[in-house]
Formats: C-alpha cells, sequence, structure tokens
C-alpha cells in the first residue's frame, strides 16, 4: 500500500439514486414510498425557467412536511453559471434540516466545488446546523472529465461522482441514441475467417469515460454512481447498462423512472453466494491468524490481502442493505 492513506467519503448506501423534478409535486409521495435509497429533488434540468422559484419553494415544503424514512435526501441545486443557484443553496439549506446531500451539477474544476463549499460552511456555522451535509458532484462535460482527479480531491464534503451521460455527449459531440444507450457504429469488425465472413460486435461509448471517473472516485476514497438511461420503457436495457456499471466497480444508478429503481437495487445487491464466500474468506483469514499461519487458502486458492479487502467492502456493503430492510 501507498504510505498515503486516504480517508474514505462517508458511508451510505447508494444503490439506487431517484430523480424527482421539484415542479411535480405529484411524485414527491410516491418517492417517499419507493425503494430507492438516495431522492434528489431537483431545482436544474428538469425544472423550467419559468418554473425555478416554485420548485425551490415546492422543495423546501416537501422536505419539511413528508416523512422520508430514512433514506437519503438530496437536493440537485441549478449550475454555478446561473443566477438560481446561491438561492437554492441558502433557501434549502437554512430551511430544511431533513436535507442530508447537495448534487452540483456540470462541475467542471474543483473550484466549482470549493464555491459552493464555502456557502454551504457559512450557512451551516450561521444556523447553528449540527449534521454536517454531503456533497455529490456531476461529471457531464469534457472539462469536468479532463479535471476528474482534481475535482475528486475539491472537499472533505464530497462523497460521490455521477457520470452525466447525456449533457457528456453534448459536450464532447458524441453520436448519441437513446442517453446512456449504446450505438451500433461503436463497434469492432473482426478479420476474415476461412469462409470469408466477419463478425461485428458493439462495444460502449463510454467505457472510458466511466473508467476514468470511476478511478478518480476509488483512488480519492468517493462512491462512482452511474447516470440516467433515457429508455424507462427498456428495462433490458436499463439492466444492461447498470450490470456493465457494476462490473466496472460502480455502486450504483440512477433512476429517471420509478420502474428503474427495483433494477438498480437488484444489479447493486451483492448476490447470496457471493456474501456466503465472502463469509467464508474472512472465516479463514480468522483461523489461519490464530493458528499462526501467515498464508491463508481456500478452496485450494490463496487468499491475498487485496481479497480479503474486497471481501470486506463486500460484507460492508451486505450488512448495509440488511439493515436498510428493517426501516
Amino acid at each position: 500500500m501507498s504510505f498515503t492513506v486516504i480517508e474514505q467519503a462517508k458511508a451510505r448506501l447508494h444503490r439506487s439514486e431517484l430523480a424527482v423534478p421539484g415542479s411535480n409535486t405529484a411524485m414527491f409521495e410516491k418517492a417517499a414510498r419507493s425503494a430507492a435509497d438516495i431522492v434528489f429533488l431537483d431545482c436544474e434540468d428538469a425544472v423550467a425557467p419559468d418554473d425555478k422559484e416554485q420548485a425551490r419553494k415546492n422543495i423546501i415544503e416537501g422536505l419539511n412536511e413528508i416523512d422520508w424514512g430514512t433514506r437519503t435526501m438530496m437536493v440537485r441545486i441549478n449550475g454555478l453559471d446561473t443566477h438560481y443557484m446561491y438561492r437554492d443553496v441558502v433557501d434549502i439549506v437554512e430551511a430544511c434540516p431533513r436535507l442530508d446531500m447537495i448534487l452540483i451539477p456540470k462541475v467542471g474544476v474543483a473550484a466549482d466545488v470549493y464555491a459552493v463549499d464555502m456557502l454551504v460552511t457559512q450557512i451551516e456555522a450561521a444556523r447553528g446546523r449540527s449534521k454536517r451535509i454531503g456533497f455529490e458532484v456531476l461529471i457531464e462535460t469534457a472539462l469536468g472529465m479532463a479535471n476528474v482527479e482534481s475535482i475528486a480531491q475539491s472537499s472533505r464534503r464530497l462523497e460521490a461522482m455521477s457520470f452525466g451521460v447525456a449533457d457528456y455527449a453534448a459536450s464532447t459531440r458524441a453520436r448519441t441514441t437513446v442517453i446512456g444507450g449504446v450505438n451500433r457504429d461503436y463497434g469492432v469488425l473482426t478479420d476474415k475467417n476461412e469462409r470469408g465472413e466477419r463478425d461485428y460486435f458493439w462495444s460502449d461509448q463510454w467505457h472510458a469515460a466511466q473508467t476514468r471517473m470511476m478511478v478518480a472516485c476509488r483512488a480519492y476514497g468517493l462512491r462512482p454512481i452511474d447516470g440516467p438511461f433515457g429508455d424507462f420503457s427498456d428495462p433490458d436495457g436499463y439492466d444492461a447498462a447498470a450490470r456493465r456499471a457494476a462490473v466496472l466497480g460502480y455502486e450504483g444508478k440512477w433512476a429517471i423512472h420509478p420502474s428503474q429503481i427495483e433494477f438498480a437495487n437488484r444489479v447493486f445487491t451483492p448476490a447470496e453466494a457471493e456474501v456466503t464466500k465472502a463469509r467464508r474468506i474472512m472465516d479463514a483469514m480468522a483461523q489461519a491468524a490464530k493458528e499462526g499461519k501467515g498464508a491463508v487458502s481456500l478452496d485450494g486458492r490463496l487468499i491475498d490481502a487485496a481479497s480479503i479487502r474486497m471481501a470486506e467492502a463486500l460484507l460492508a456493503t451486505a450488512d448495509a442493505i440488511g439493515n436498510d430492510s428493517k426501516r
């Protein structure tokens, strides 16, 4: 291990992140009854400019009057390049003790996070707020991806990063189909076989960006979260996108429709067989320690320090899910 030890962000269950427009109050109660781990009430892209002020008022009322249970509550503020942002932060943070996190959109440089941190810190001090607000940032521009490592180190409030695929595609001028989907033109053509035939395999055009953001998150103790999949009438497409992200090391995925929550929760919940194996690894390690053995083996395979750390992380997730199911 490096001599440099990175402090891990506050642990939260973050398999599913449900987006709810602040202008659509009819969705608030449904979101509160959903199985989403995190709900974010949106002031930004899902709200038309003429509705921004009313959406902010709706969010304040909803956070204060609705029983959201034990799930994490977050608000997506407007961008730093708008005049709506400062009132989003001031009005909501001052009035809503239930608020857990702020989602900062279109972060391009570390100073963007610093600016919001400064404002939130002053409000917390002035109001005597005891619960420290956490941050999640959206990496959804070429500038943000170019600076993702410095952004990951920008604030001790920072807990997670989401990959905002729609705005990222616009920023990079990518040729897209559905938000978060794949494009048949992004593929690999094999060499000809003995019959002169060739196969074509689709690839994932978002893989490089997702990997870069994931590495920045894991290097600096943050949770990597995959963003939206736009076609909520295509559950198979959503499920496939979630599984690709999970394989890379992501902890969760956005749900822009309640029907997507079930898929996210299932994909990002460790399978029972994985949990059982992880517990056996930890038991084997404990037994070896009692016997004074330096090496640990299980089922004929050597267990190294990396295997143990992976088992510990998986069991921590499983325990968090078990505790959450009791709420």
